[in-house]
């Protein structure tokens, strides 16, 4: 896969999991929704300043328009952040993990 072609993959895939339509990263990149959807098909290829402009729209690095997923592992950038858990699921983690090292401690004495 060429670079065009990656970055096409790429710009689709980050506006998706950002979950911004064409026409809300036109807006915020202050160009047409036809002109991204240009972009997205290949018809089109931006600019540098155009790049730049999509990669904050979408608050990413320019660079990982770039990256082929197809690179080693240790060259990835993960694209999702990790899942977070609640707070409830942390409190319950917080108390068992006190009570467990209390009796630990107990038991050394």
């Amino acid at each position: 896969m060429g670079l065009r072609d990656i970055f096409i993959q790429n710009l689709r895939e980050y506006r998706k999991e950002k979950k911004i339509s064409q026409a809300i990263l036109a807006e915020k990149c202050g160009t047409s929704t036809s002109y991204i959807g240009q972009i997205e098909i290949g018809n089109r290829f931006p600019s540098l300043e155009m790049i730049e402009k999509i990669a904050i729209a979408l608050q990413i690095k320019p660079y990982l328009f770039f990256c082929d997923s197809d690179e080693n592992a240790e060259n990835k950038v993960p694209r999702k952040k990790p899942k977070v858990i609640s707070d409830d699921v942390k409190n319950k983690l917080i108390k068992n993990l006190t009570n467990a090292v209390q009796r630990i401690v107990k038991n050394t004495h």
